[in-house]
């Protein structure tokens, strides 16, 4: 490793800002699977309100992590579009049941 003094400080700040993207990435991919599992597992129509709040959360986590440049504006999208593409598929369906 370099002793040069601008050298580890860089690396230091790149180790920091790898676990501060690390610590965004990981809370978005939890807060989705937890979202989806639920959506699969325990869908009714009661509690549409509940899924929307859930789906609001994790919309927030995903543009702070585009603010914060932790994702792409088009990789936080396509994030953003799966879930809501999961959630009004599993409406339409249980829509259509009754």
């Amino acid at each position: 490793m370099s002793k040069n003094i601008s050298a580890v400080k860089k690396n230091q700040i790149s180790l920091r800002n790898k676990y501060r993207n690390k610590s965004y990435k990981s809370a978005i991919k939890t807060l989705t699977k937890k979202y989806i599992l639920s959506l699969h597992n325990e869908f009714s129509l009661n509690k549409i309100q509940d899924y929307i709040l859930q789906l609001s959360v994790i919309y927030k986590k995903i543009d702070k992590a585009i603010s914060k440049g932790v994702l792409h504006k088009n990789n936080g999208a396509r994030k953003k579009s799966i879930l809501a593409k999961s959630m009004k598929s599993l409406i339409s369906q249980n829509v259509s049941k009754i």
